[in-house]
């Protein structure tokens, strides 16, 4: 079973490319808080597709509150230089906009499935 549920904060603006007349990816950084006695925060890499991808880019900037439903993807590629490179990010089925400035500019349902 690969699911992941995440609230956190963007750390970084959103950047959306086409990757096909009709696809395109967003990425971003989100910043989770860690409990207990290790605070501090995980910064975990996200994805998200076409419309989803859209909305995320219209509606969110860095600092914006989102709870993400997805799950785990790990990638791999050799870098400029022949070295291996392994990644490991969050492809988003849901994501819900959870700032009141997000939801009152989005009048409608800010989860949209991948």
């Amino acid at each position: 079973m690969n699911i992941v549920m995440l609230i956190g904060n963007l750390a970084t603006d959103i950047e959306v490319r086409d990757i096909a007349p009709d696809k395109k990816v967003a990425n971003f950084l989100l910043a989770v808080d860690r409990l207990g006695k290790d605070a501090g925060a995980d910064f975990v890499h996200v994805a998200t597709w076409n419309r989803q991808a859209e909305l995320c880019d219209e509606f969110l900037s860095k600092g914006s509150k989102i709870a993400v439903d997805g799950r785990l993807r790990s990638r791999s590629w050799e870098d400029e230089d022949g070295k291996r490179r392994t990644a490991l990010e969050v492809v988003a089925n849901r994501v819900e906009f959870l700032d009141s400035r997000s939801r009152d500019e989005n009048p409608f349902e800010a989860m949209a499935p991948a």
